[in-house]
């Protein structure tokens, strides 16, 4: 079967809507992937074991599924990878996890991997995706001495929680310094975890001014795989920068078609 129209995936998160389980994805990462990536968003359903779902065989129909998609986008979520996925202990026992989100994600990383399928990965992506390879995670970044904190500002409302934070140094020559038209810049910042240590075989493409890594690609620039840790996907389309990361998406989805 082929289409003209990219199918671009997109794993829900679960969450408790009064004392029942949904699976969700916020509007803003279909918005930005429908109308940036020019894609049609299909969302994917966390199939692993939780309260109310029983196991499945989710390896054997994740690649069905894959196969059927031509690029996978991971979104960010309020819960954060289990940290138990990176071999540490949890520091804090109120830490928001989401334990069917990270066992349909890591699969479907290292299949879409295999498979070759462009993948854009934001927040609590970028950090499922250094997972996967293999890296690890600081659980409370602003508690990292030399780190300041990330976090956006609760007392603000939606609007002034996702403005500009702090500037961007991007890797000169690389993906992210081309798209921006520049080696400095400014994002958002709406996050807690972040990157300790960078799995093998991903580069870093941009830092904040404190050096946590801020954006990685994979070190294969033959294929697109792109990991940020701020949200593009805010009001994309007010700005060059973002909007150009969900083209470039976009694009290596077509040229793979």
């Amino acid at each position: 079967m082929t289409h003209s129209i990219p199918l671009i995936g997109i794993p829900a998160d679960v969450k408790d809507v009064k004392g029942m389980p949904f699976h969700c994805v916020g509007e803003k990462y279909i918005n930005a992937v429908a109308h940036g990536s020019q894609g049609f968003p299909f969302i994917i359903p966390a199939l692993a074991e939780g309260e109310q779902l029983q196991a499945v065989d989710s390896a054997v129909d994740l690649r069905e599924v894959l196969s059927k998609l031509d690029g996978l986008f991971l979104p960010g979520s309020v819960a954060n990878v289990d940290p138990a996925r990176y071999g540490a202990e949890l520091e804090t026992p109120d830490l928001p996890r989401d334990l069917q989100r990270d066992e349909t994600t890591l699969q479907l990383i290292h299949l879409a991997i295999e498979m070759d399928i462009p993948i854009l990965a934001v927040c609590r992506g970028f950090q499922e995706l250094n997972v996967a390879f293999g890296g690890t995670l600081h659980q409370q970044v602003q508690e990292v001495e030399g780190y300041f904190d990330h976090r956006e500002d609760s007392t603000l409302d939606t609007a002034g929680q996702y403005q500009m934070a702090h500037d961007m140094h991007l890797t000169p020559g690389g993906l992210l310094a081309k798209l921006a038209g520049a080696e400095v810049t400014q994002v958002n910042s709406i996050h807690g975890q972040g990157i300790d240590r960078l799995a093998d075989g991903l580069f870093v493409e941009a830092r904040a001014p404190d050096g946590l890594i801020e954006a990685f690609r994979l070190d294969d620039e033959s294929r697109f795989v792109l990991g940020v840790q701020w949200h593009p996907e805010w009001q994309f389309a007010q700005t060059p920068f973002y909007a150009a990361i969900f083209k470039a998406f976009g694009d290596a989805i077509r040229q793979r078609m």
